[in-house]
């Protein structure tokens, strides 16, 4: 699972090179519409030039024209590892026959080879399909038109914006738990797993956002503003219920981030990851957070001040129940941050028990 998403990692941070906006996309754009075809490696390492038989050395300026002109000839065109420089034009490759390859067309499936033997990214443009196909070692991406990535960027908006609602929600309601010191290991999971899942999301549109190139600004500035409020709130959760001997809550949080849907939405599963039992049962047992989300609510307090305040007290209610006197004591903080430590958790408790009623 791990593999297989650094492999379409690896595909995206390459298609910065060949997103809107670029001269690479543009000469693209330029084949495409010419109906051409064209083999492309992006890619100068030794193991790409030992695959390239005749042809001609260029060594120039990359320009959309130039591009375009030589992917009139048969053969692939090789570009510097930035993309600004193309190197080889009319070349013959000739990767390893043994390598599978599920593809059928002669341009797609050297090109599916030459990615899987170089992991240099290699783009296909089909001649009587009028696509662009993108490999990268075992990752293989289709690049779609700007209009197609755009209509499913503002439908992932739209749903990033539902999903969100429905976890402010499960936070509200953990807060007030926690105020009363009645939370269970079944709304923590709860709001991780919903966490989790607008994480996914805001993660797809970050891809279209990259696909989009410099088409992409406003569905971006959609993005930052949905998940300004909310961007660490789930690791946050998981911070204060960690309670595994080994290993920390970010790598807690980055191993959920690679489960599959089916272990997601199963909170057993979640509750194991913790370090509680994975028992149904289980989900009913009483827990006591660190403090460590709610006191990153209140205005102007450093991470190292919450950090000492969690070392000193150890759980958010015997913060709460703390005076200004024992706050004072605590290394970073001084009477007027006591005062407002105190003052900011009388507000948000206020604030959070109102929101839960509404």
């Amino acid at each position: 699972m791990r593999e297989d998403r650094n492999n379409e990692q690896m595909i995206y941070d390459s298609m910065k090179m060949a997103s809107p906006g670029t001269m690479l996309h543009d000469g693209l754009e330029n084949i495409l519409r010419a109906k051409t075809g064209a083999l492309i490696v992006i890619g100068d390492s030794e193991e790409v030039l030992a695959l390239c038989n005749g042809g001609f050395r260029i060594d120039a300026e990359m320009h959309p024209a130039s591009l375009y002109e030589l992917a009139k000839m048969d053969g692939a065109i090789v570009l510097s590892s930035d993309g600004r420089r193309i190197l080889y034009a009319n070349t013959q490759l000739a990767p390893d026959p043994m390598i599978p390859s599920f593809e059928t067309g002669t341009r797609h499936r050297t090109a599916e080879r030459v990615a899987r033997q170089t992991n240099q990214l290699v783009i296909s443009i089909s001649q009587r399909r009028n696509v662009i196909t993108m490999y990268r070692g075992n990752s293989k991406f289709l690049l779609r038109e700007v209009s197609v990535i755009l209509a499913k960027a503002n439908q992932a908006l739209s749903t990033l914006e539902k999903y969100k609602s429905v976890f402010e929600q499960a936070l509200t309601n953990l807060s007030a738990l926690e105020f009363e010191d009645l939370a269970t290991l079944f709304d923590v999971t709860t709001v991780i797993q919903r966490g989790q899942l607008v994480s996914r999301i805001a993660a797809e549109i970050e891809r279209y956002v990259l696909q989009l190139g410099s088409e992409g600004r406003l569905v971006n500035m959609q993005l930052e503003e949905l998940m300004v409020d909310i961007e660490d709130d789930g690791l946050l959760v998981a911070k204060d219920y960690f309670e595994q001997a080994d290993g920390t809550p970010e790598e807690m949080w980055n191993m959920v981030s690679d489960w599959e849907s089916d272990e997601l939405l199963n909170l057993g599963m979640i509750s194991k990851a913790l370090g509680f039992g994975s028992q149904m049962n289980a989900l009913d047992q009483a827990v006591t957070p660190k403090g460590y989300r709610v006191l990153k609510k209140i205005p102007r307090l450093p991470m190292p001040v919450v950090e000492n305040l969690v070392k000193t007290f150890h759980s958010l209610p015997d913060i709460l129940n703390s005076s200004i006197e024992e706050l004072d004591e605590v290394e970073g903080i001084g009477e007027v941050r006591a005062r407002a430590i105190k003052e900011g958790l009388r507000r948000l408790r206020e604030q959070v028990l109102l929101d839960r009623h509404l």
